[in-house]
């Protein structure tokens, strides 16, 4: 059976995973940074890529024991080679080069994004291709019709903002603290989402993106009043995001045919009512819904492996002067958005 080194660090989080074909899990390792990033809001690129080169070695050595294989067992090495911190990414990339040299092994460079379209295929053996997934993260909103791996047609993006990031921003606003989306999420549930208005950027629009940027503006502004609790701007921020991805979402399985199911991933579909939606909105178009598990949505090293597993089936390595990216396209044939476009 395939085993697979997957190694994730594109962004505060260092992870190293023993993953198989047959979707076993065997070992993962995580370290997170929230308490070196926290006096700052938000995470600090520098901070992240000298925290990688000290944890990257010691998690791959205890993935490793606690799955009771040496690295000479695994049949090749998956790392991260973008889109994220650039520091970050070359500390994962060079580790997995290394490792792949050392052993012998193939390297699998795996596109972050990848590792999140595929992760539901780790956690379903029933998903089939093709399926219409919303990927909604810190760095990305995105709509995709994913049909195998390695082929990926992006239907809408955010021409600014992503979903995550407005939820980080959010919770800096309101002095909540960091990681901000589970923090906005903890005071949205004591807040009235009624209770603030805010704008519902391109709902309705005939435009099938996303845009956020003007919610966190919205956002600045009410807390600036000083006249609503925070635990109300969060509730109605987390409705307005709420309501933005069903509008968005409902218009792409309206010009979507021949889907399998509405699969979510990434760091947002962590939470519980972006998830409540999805799946009353898949219900409401007759499709089947998946979402992995809520750890398996943040930034991981098990959809890395398993990113590389199913690349690894297909027949797809890398040589070892892959560079890494701080930018890397799931559909890089698609149609430029207006504004930044940048996360497109």
């Amino acid at each position: 059976m395939t085993l697979i080194l997957g190694l994730e660090s594109s962004c505060d989080e260092t992870a190293a995973a023993l993953v198989t074909g047959d979707r076993r899990i065997l070992a993962h390792k995580l370290a997170g940074q929230e308490a070196a990033h926290a006096p700052y809001g938000g995470v600090v690129p520098e901070i992240a890529a000298r925290a990688h080169v000290e944890i990257l070695g010691p998690l791959v050595t205890a993935a490793l024991d606690e799955a009771g294989v040496a690295l000479s067992d695994v049949d090749a090495i998956a790392a991260t080679a973008g889109p994220g911190l650039i520091g970050g990414v070359m500390v994962g990339l060079v580790t997995g080069k290394a490792l792949a040299l050392a052993s012998g092994k193939p390297l699998v460079a795996v596109n972050h994004l990848e590792g999140h379209a595929l992760s539901p295929r780790l956690a379903d053996d029933a998903l089939e291709f093709p399926y219409l997934l919303l990927l909604v993260s810190g760095g990305h909103c995105q709509l995709l019709l994913v049909e195998g791996v390695g082929r990926y047609r992006r239907l809408a993006t955010t021409i600014d903002d992503a979903a995550g990031e407005a939820f980080d921003k959010t919770a800096k606003l309101l002095g909540l603290g960091y990681p901000g989306g589970p923090k906005v999420e903890a005071a949205a549930a004591a807040g009235d989402a009624g209770a603030v208005p805010l704008p519902r950027p391109l709902l309705g629009s005939p435009e099938p993106h996303f845009s956020f940027a003007g919610l966190k503006s919205a956002v600045l502004r009410a807390r600036d009043a000083g006249v609503y609790r925070a635990e109300d701007i969060a509730a109605g921020f987390q409705k307005a995001v709420v309501d933005c991805l069903q509008d968005r979402t409902r218009r792409a399985i309206r010009h979507t045919e021949g889907a399998t199911a509405l699969v979510v991933a990434g760091g947002v579909a962590a939470n519980g009512a972006v998830r409540a939606m999805l799946e009353g909105l898949a219900q409401e178009a007759g499709l089947r819904f998946v979402a992995p598990p809520a750890w398996l949505c943040t930034d991981n090293a098990a959809m890395i492996g398993w990113a590389g597993a199913e690349r690894l089936a297909a027949g797809l390595t890398d040589p070892l002067d892959t560079p890494a990216r701080a930018r890397w396209p799931l559909d890089p044939d698609a149609e430029k958005v207006r504004g930044a476009g940048v996360k497109a």
